[in-house]
C-alpha cells in the first residue's frame, strides 16, 4: 500500500509540473505574440507617419527643362511652354508683385532668371480663388497673373521648373514657392533684384513687343534715296 501511495503522489506530482510546463509554455507563447504584434503595429505606424511625412512635403509633379540663361532680345519671343520657364527675354525683368492683367511672357522670364517664381492662373478663375493666391505673394521675388489659355486652372513656374496644379488649395503650390524661390541652386542670376532699376511693371496691352528685333541704322549712314521711278 506504500508503496502505491508513494506512487500515487509521484505521478500527480508530475502531473501538476506536466501541467505548470504547459502554463508557462502558454504564457510565453502569449507573451511572444504580443510582442510580435506591438512590434508590428509600431512598425506599421513609424512607416504610416513616414509616408504621411513624405506626402505632406512632396512635390511630385514637377517639370524640369534645361534652357540656357543669359540670351536677350527686344522682339516678342514664341516659346514652346505656355507660361516658359526659360529661354530668350526681354532685356527689362517684370517687377515682382500681383498683377490683374496679363503681363508679356518676355519680362517674367527675366525675373525667373532672378529667381522669381511666377503663379499663372485662367483669368476665369472665380475671384475667391484669386484672391487665395494674393495671400501668398507677401514677399519679394513672386509674380502672379493671369494667363489667357493656360493648361490648367493654376500653373507656377521659375526658372526651368514648372508645376501644373488642378486647384488653388493645392499643398504642393506654397512647397514649391518655398523651394524654388531664390534657389541658389536653380537660379541662374542668384542675388539679382526682381525690382529696381531696369525692372518694368507695364500690363502687356500697354506694353507690346515687336515681332521681330528692331535694328538701328549704321552710325554715320546717309539718309535713304528716293525710289526710283519708273
Amino acid at each position: 500500500m506504500a508503496k502505491e501511495r508513494t506512487q500515487a503522489r509521484r505521478e500527480h506530482l508530475a502531473q501538476l509540473r506536466a501541467a505548470q510546463k504547459r502554463k508557462e509554455r502558454r504564457t510565453a507563447m502569449l507573451m511572444w505574440g504580443v510582442g510580435g504584434f506591438v512590434i508590428v503595429l509600431v512598425i506599421g505606424l513609424v512607416g504610416f507617419y513616414v509616408i504621411r511625412e513624405n506626402n505632406a512635403t512632396s512635390l511630385g509633379g514637377v517639370k524640369t527643362f534645361a534652357y540656357k540663361a543669359s540670351q536677350h532680345t527686344a522682339a516678342k519671343v514664341k516659346y514652346v511652354e505656355a507660361p516658359p520657364v526659360g529661354g530668350e527675354h526681354n532685356p527689362s525683368w517684370q517687377r515682382c508683385g500681383t498683377y490683374d492683367a496679363p503681363i508679356n511672357s518676355e519680362n517674367a522670364v527675366h525675373s525667373m532668371e532672378h529667381g522669381a517664381v511666377w503663379i499663372t492662373y485662367r483669368p476665369d478663375l472665380p475671384k475667391a480663388q484669386v484672391d487665395k493666391l494674393k495671400a501668398l505673394v507677401t514677399s519679394d521675388y513672386i509674380l502672379l497673373s493671369p494667363f489667357p489659355g493656360l493648361p490648367a486652372p493654376v500653373v507656377v513656374s521659375s526658372w526651368n521648373n514648372q508645376l501644373v496644379l488642378q486647384g488653388v488649395d493645392d499643398p504642393r503650390l506654397p512647397r514649391y514657392i518655398s523651394k524654388y524661390k531664390q534657389n541658389p541652386k536653380t537660379t541662374p542670376e542668384y542675388g539679382a533684384t526682381c525690382s529696381g532699376e531696369g525692372a518694368t511693371d507695364k500690363l502687356a496691352a500697354d506694353n507690346p513687343l515687336p515681332a521681330t528685333a528692331p535694328s538701328s541704322a549704321p552710325s554715320g549712314s546717309a539718309e535713304p534715296s528716293a525710289m526710283p521711278t519708273s
